[in-house]
C-alpha cells in the first residue's frame, strides 16, 4: 500500500507539473479517451525497466544464467495473466496484441477443423479486426454468420442457439464492446456454445482487468487480451487456448516453436513482464478501480444529460463498461463538437476506424438513424481519471454543444416547434 501511494503521488505530481506547463503553450489537452489506450501505470515501468537494461537475455536460451533469468521473469508474467482470469499458466500465448490474438482464434480455430466445420457465428458489432478475419475466412470458403444486436447492443440469445449448426466450428462475440460499452452475456453464450460442442472465442480487450473474469466459469475456449488497455506497454498481449477441452489452432506464423509451436519468435521478455505487472495490478485494484470508475462516470452523464436536451445514450444502461460513455447529441455533427472541444481528447468511436467519415457501423447495428450516428462521442474514463477532468469536460461539452446548436438551422426549426420529420427535403 506504502508502494501505490508513492507512486500514485509521483504520477499524480507529474500530471500537476505538466498540467502547468500545458496552461502555458496548451500543446495537449486533457486525456479522456481510456477505450483507444492507456497511460502507463508507473509500476509497470518500474517492472520492465530491469529487463530493458540488465536482464536482457534471450528467454529461449536455456544453456546460460541470461537465459534463465529472462524466463523465469516471462513465466511469472504468464502466472500473472492466468490468474487474472482464473486460467493456468499452460494455457496462455504471448502475443503481440489483441488484434493478432483475435486473428490467431479465429482463422486458427477455422483453419484446423475445416475438413469437418467450416461455419463461423460472430456479430456485426465486433472489433474491426475480428470482422475482417472473418471477410478473409469467407473469400477461403468458410460460411460466416454476422448476427445482427437488439437496439441495446446486446445480441438475442435464442437467435444464437438457433444459428449454430451441426458444422460450425466456432462463436467469436466480444466481451465488451470498444464504441459504446455493452457487456454481453457471455457466460450464458459460453454455456450454450460448451453444450452444442463449438468453440467460443470472445475479444476481452476492453474488459480483461476492469470487470472480473473467470474463463472456467464462463466456458470461455479462447479470449483476448491486449497490454495498452490495462495500464500495459503497446506491443504485447495474450491469447488464452483452453487445453481441457483442448482446443487446436492452426498457427499464423512458423519458426522456432516457441509458445508451443502456436506462435514462433521470440518472446519480447520487457513486454512480458509489463503485460504480467498490469494484470498483478488490475486483480488487486479491480474493485476500487471499478467503484471509482462507475463513479466517476455516472458524474459526468448525469451532469450532461440534466444541462442538455436531446441526448442519447448508446448502447444498454445496464449491461455495460461505465468507463465507456457513447453520447448522442442531436442536431450536432460530431466531427465538429470533436474539433470544438480541441483541448480535450475524445474520439467518436473505435480509434482504428476513427479517421474515416463514415458514420460508425456499431451504432448504426444498433438502429441510430444516419444523423445520430453522426453526433456520436465516446467519452473514455479510466484509472487516473480525476473529477475535475470530468467537471471540465462536461463545463466544456456543455458550452459547445449550446453553441453548435445555436448554428444549427435544424436546431431553430425544432425550436420552433416543426417536426423535421413531416418535411420533404428536396435533393439537388
Amino acid at each position: 500500500k506504502v508502494a501505490r501511494i508513492i507512486h500514485l503521488f509521483i504520477f499524480w505530481l507529474t500530471k500537476l507539473i505538466k498540467s502547468r506547463e500545458l496552461e502555458k503553450d496548451e500543446l495537449r489537452p486533457l486525456y479522456m479517451d481510456f477505450q483507444a489506450t492507456t497511460p502507463m501505470d508507473p509500476r509497470v515501468l518500474d517492472a520492465m525497466l530491469p529487463f530493458q537494461v540488465n536482464y536482457y537475455g534471450n528467454p529461449h536460451s536455456r544453456t546460460h544464467a541470461y537465459g534463465w533469468e529472462s524466463e523465469t521473469a516471462m513465466e511469472k508474467a504468464r502466472k500473472q495473466v492466468a490468474d487474472l482470469i482464473g486460467a493456468d499458466p499452460r494455457e496462455i500465448v504471448f502475443t503481440s496484441g489483441a488484434t493478432e490474438s483475435n486473428n490467431m482464434s479465429i482463422k486458427g480455430v477455422a483453419r484446423f477443423y475445416k475438413a469437418k466445420k467450416n461455419h463461423i457465428i460472430t456479430t456485426q458489432t465486433e472489433h474491426k479486426c475480428v470482422l475482417d478475419s472473418c471477410r478473409i475466412l469467407e473469400a477461403e470458403g468458410f460460411e460466416v454468420t454476422y448476427l445482427p444486436v437488439k437496439n441495446n447492443g446486446l445480441i438475442d440469445l435464442k437467435q444464437l442457439q438457433e444459428t449454430i449448426r451441426p458444422y460450425t466450428s466456432l462463436v467469436s462475440i466480444m466481451t465488451v464492446n470498444n464504441e459504446i460499452g455493452v457487456k454481453q452475456p457471455i457466460k450464458e453464450i459460453g454455456h450454450l456454445c460448451r453444450s452444442r460442442n463449438v468453440f467460443f472465442h470472445t475479444d476481452a480487450a476492453q474488459a480483461v482487468g476492469k470487470i472480473p473474469i473467470n474463463v472456467n466459469d464462463w466456458k470461455v475456449d479462447l479470449m483476448s487480451i491486449s497490454g495498452h488497455k490495462i495500464y500495459g506497454p503497446k506491443g504485447v498481449g495474450a491469447l488464452y487456448v483452453r487445453r481441457r477441452p483442448r482446443v487446436r489452432i492452426e498457427p499464423l506464423q512458423n519458426g522456432g516453436g516457441q509458445e508451443r509451436g502456436l506462435r514462433s519468435g521470440t518472446v519480447p521478455t520487457p513486454l512480458a513482464v509489463g503485460l504480467g505487472a498490469a494484470c498483478d495490478i488490475a486483480q488487486q485494484e479491480l474493485e476500487y478501480d471499478h467503484k471509482r470508475v462507475t463513479s466517476l462516470a455516472n458524474r459526468l452523464v448525469q451532469k450532461i444529460m440534466s444541462e442538455i436536451s436531446d441526448v442519447v445514450m448508446n448502447g444498454d444502461p445496464d449491461q455495460r463498461y461505465p468507463g465507456c460513455v457513447n453520447l448522442s447529441f442531436a442536431y450536432v455533427e460530431g466531427e465538429s463538437l470533436l474539433m470544438a472541444l480541441k483541448d480535450v481528447a475524445l474520439s467518436s468511436g473505435s480509434a482504428c476506424t476513427s479517421a474515416s467519415l463514415e458514420p460508425s457501423y456499431v451504432l448504426r447495428a444498433i438502429g441510430a438513424d444516419e444523423d445520430l450516428a453522426h453526433s456520436s462521442i465516446r467519452f473514455g474514463i479510466g484509472r487516473f481519471t480525476t473529477e475535475e477532468e470530468v467537471d471540465y469536460t462536461v463545463e466544456k461539452c456543455i458550452q459547445q454543444v449550446k453553441r453548435l446548436r445555436e448554428m444549427s438551422p435544424l436546431w431553430e426549426m425544432v425550436q420552433e416547434g416543426i417536426d423535421l420529420k413531416s418535411i420533404k427535403w428536396t435533393q439537388h
